[in-house]
């Protein structure tokens, strides 16, 4: 399995990284995606690289909760990284207008920034959509004729939002801890999906899920999450595997 977003670079992992990592090998976890946050969260998740290198890979991006006044000038300054070092997408980039809609037009401006980047380095996107869906497919349809390949990160929408954003772009689905949740409508959701177009992924340490939702997430439980769309898709846990770990490879370019 591939963990397709995890942020195990972070502090709360500093005490038990390595054992972080162990477990998930154990759990079948053969890959992890580390997305970045804003610059100060470049030098940790170079650091987790060097000390993992067969085990993780990295995505550049500001992420949208990181977009103030300053959003340029971040961006300026994050934009040489891509060149200096092995970047398999760029993210954690979007939009998000849950908490603060105070600097929507300029999560919308970094956001079309940085898919340019996606179009310019052919690179794909790791999206975070909250409360937001209207404004990111209004910038993702000014990209028409030159569409970067991409996937909705922690994706916990409808039918129609599925429908909504396949009218754009034929993208991917991260699914991770919400599938497992008692309320969630998740499992109605990915047959519409579809197998061949979900991620899996974590979001460690944020969003653990079921029988450790409450607690910090970890890659391991990626694993938790396939046996879940198993369930849903009436699938073997060993399709899950096989499915998802073919369409990240393919979509990150992971040897």
């Amino acid at each position: 399995m591939i963990d397709t977003h995890s942020h195990i670079y972070s502090t709360e992992f500093d005490d038990d990284r390595d054992f972080v990592v162990q477990r998930a090998v154990e759990a079948g976890v053969t890959h992890i995606i580390l997305p970045n946050e804003n610059l100060d969260s470049v030098p940790r998740l170079l650091d987790t690289a060097a000390r993992y290198p067969d085990r993780v890979s990295l995505a550049l991006g500001l992420h949208p909760e990181e977009v103030r006044d300053d959003w340029d000038d971040a961006l300026r300054r994050m934009e040489p990284l891509l060149d200096q070092h092995p970047w398999v997408a760029v993210g954690e980039v979007g939009i998000d207008l849950y908490w603060d809609k105070t600097f929507r037009h300029q999560q919308m401006q970094a956001l079309e920034r940085q898919l340019g980047w996606c179009v310019d380095r052919d690179l794909p996107f790791i999206l975070h959509c909250r409360e937001a869906l209207d404004e990111v497919l209004d910038v993702l349809r000014q990209l028409a004729g030159q569409m970067p390949r991409g996937v909705f990160h922690c994706f916990t929408g409808t039918a129609d939002d599925v429908d909504r954003i396949r009218q754009v772009g034929d993208f991917c689905f991260g699914i991770g801890g919400v599938l497992t949740f008692k309320k969630s409508r998740l499992p109605e959701v990915l047959p519409i999906i579809g197998i061949d177009r979900i991620l899996l992924e974590t979001d460690a340490p944020y969003m653990a899920p079921v029988p450790h939702r409450g607690k910090r997430n970890e890659s391991a439980y990626v694993a938790d999450i396939a046996r879940c769309m198993a369930q849903a898709l009436n699938l073997t846990l060993d399709q899950v595997d096989r499915l998802t770990t073919a369409t990240a490879r393919q979509l990150f370019a992971l040897p």
